[in-house]
C-alpha cells in the first residue's frame, strides 16, 4: 500500500475544506491541480499529500484574499509566502485604517458642526519665515496625491544643493480641491537662507505667522476624510473670534512612506490673525 494514496475528488473535497466546484477552479488557475485525471470520464484524483496544500490555499481565502493574491503566494518560493501574506495584510490594514477614518468624518458631518470635533486637540505655534523652494499647479482631486509626491521628490532633490530641508516641508492650498474646484496647490520644501540660489529652483519667502493645527494618522490625510481635520480647525477659530490670516496647509513633519496607518504623520494647519 503506497504511503501517499490517491483520493477521490469527493473525498479529497471534505478533507480540504473546499468544494468540488471549488477544486475545479483551483485546477483550472494552476494552484492544485489532480494528481490524477481520467481520460474518459474527466474525474479527478488527489494524493493525501495535496491535503497541505489544499487546506492552505482555503485558510488563505478566509481573510479575503484574492484569487490572484492566492495564486502568487502558492507559486512563490517557500521563503517567500509568509512575506506575501504580510504585505496583503497591510494592505487589508491601511484600508480598514482608511474607511473607520471616513466613517469618523461622515459622522462629524452628518452630526452637525457644533460640539463635533472632540476627537481634534487644536493648538497654536508660532512659525518663523522661512526660504523655500516652491512648485504650483491647478491640479484635480483624483490627480492630487500622486502629484504631490512626484513634486515633493523634485523639490527634496534640489534642496540637497542647498545642505538639506531645514525644516519640514509642506502643502499650501491657495483654492480648494474637491470634485469642482482644482486650487492651486503649492509644494514648498524649507531650505536655509545662507546657500547661494540654484538658478532652476523657484524660491519665495513664506512669512512668518501665527498658526492653529491639528495632527493626524497617516490614514485620516487621504480625501475627503481629511475635511474634517481641516473643518475643525476652521470650528475652533471662528470660536476663538478670530479669522484666518492666510491659506490652510499641510505640514509633513516625518517620513510618509514608511509610517503606519495610525502612525501620526501631518499637521493640518491654518495662519491665523
Amino acid at each position: 500500500m503506497t504511503d501517499d494514496p490517491l483520493l477521490s475528488i469527493g473525498v479529497f473535497a471534505r478533507r480540504s475544506r473546499l468544494s468540488p466546484k471549488a477544486l475545479r477552479l483551483y485546477d483550472r488557475l494552476g494552484m492544485l491541480p489532480p494528481a490524477r485525471v481520467d481520460q474518459a470520464s474527466g474525474y479527478r484524483w488527489y494524493r493525501e499529500s495535496q491535503l497541505a496544500l489544499a487546506r492552505l490555499v482555503a485558510m488563505m481565502r478566509r481573510p479575503d484574499m484574492s484569487l490572484a493574491q492566492v495564486s502568487a503566494v502558492v507559486s512563490a518560493p517557500a521563503a517567500r509566502r509568509a512575506e506575501l501574506v504580510g504585505s496583503f495584510w497591510d494592505g487589508v490594514e491601511r484600508r480598514i485604517a482608511g474607511q473607520r477614518e471616513l466613517a469618523a468624518h461622515l459622522r462629524i458631518r452628518l452630526a452637525g458642526e457644533e460640539g463635533s470635533y472632540p476627537m481634534y486637540e487644536v493648538k497654536e505655534r508660532e512659525v518663523p519665515e522661512q526660504l523655500v523652494l516652491t512648485e504650483q499647479r491647478h491640479v484635480q482631486v483624483e490627480d492630487l496625491p500622486d502629484w504631490i509626491e512626484a513634486a515633493m521628490k523634485r523639490l527634496l532633490a534640489s534642496a540637497q544643493g542647498y545642505g538639506g530641508p531645514a525644516e519640514a516641508p509642506f502643502v499650501v492650498y491657495h483654492g480648494e480641491v474637491n470634485e469642482d474646484s482644482d486650487g492651486p496647490v503649492e509644494v514648498c520644501v524649507p531650505i536655509r537662507p545662507d546657500r547661494e540660489p540654484v538658478a532652476e529652483s523657484a524660491i519665495r519667502r513664506e512669512p512668518a505667522h501665527r498658526e492653529a493645527y491639528v495632527r493626524i494618522p497617516k490614514a485620516q490625510v487621504e480625501f475627503p476624510q481629511i475635511l474634517s481635520a481641516y473643518d475643525a480647525v476652521a470650528h475652533w477659530i471662528a470660536k476663538q473670534g478670530g479669522g484666518a490670516a492666510g491659506s490652510p496647509r499641510e505640514v509633513y513633519f516625518t517620513d510618509f512612506g514608511a509610517a503606519g496607518p495610525n502612525d501620526e504623520v501631518c499637521d493640518v494647519a491654518w495662519p491665523v490673525s
